[in-house]
């Protein structure tokens, strides 16, 4: 089945360094949260867990920025990622990574590219 694209959210919504946009992938039962920031002007989707254990990573919903605005951090841990690849940084998360989402920006929307194999 082809691709299909899921508006996350308008462009405009997301500044370098700033707020995330939480959103879901999968539905019912199998829904995991994910979240959408902007890093070097790109959009950068991922699973919101925590590569350590499995948490959200935000310490308020969309707050997934350290103060400095170049890394994201997990609240519960202090574990730095890389916002461009996910990889961690520095905490307990021992070099395990973010699981990145496939996301791309057009016609100034933010969107989530959709397999055949993903519903939601």
């Amino acid at each position: 089945m082809a691709a299909r694209k899921r508006l996350i959210c308008a462009s405009e919504a997301l500044s370098d360094g700033g707020q995330g946009i939480r959103f879901e992938i999968g539905a019912g039962e199998t829904a995991q949260p994910a979240f959408v920031v902007r890093f070097r002007g790109r959009a950068q989707g991922y699973l919101n867990r925590c590569a350590h254990v499995g948490i959200e990573l935000d310490w308020k919903p969309g707050e997934f920025f350290d103060a400095s605005g170049l890394y994201l951090i997990c609240a519960t841990h202090g574990a730095l990622f890389d916002p461009a690849s996910g990889q961690c940084l520095a905490g307990p998360c021992n070099g395990q990574g973010l699981v990145a989402l496939p996301v791309c920006e057009e016609a100034g929307g933010v969107y989530l590219i959709e397999d055949g194999d993903r519903s939601g």
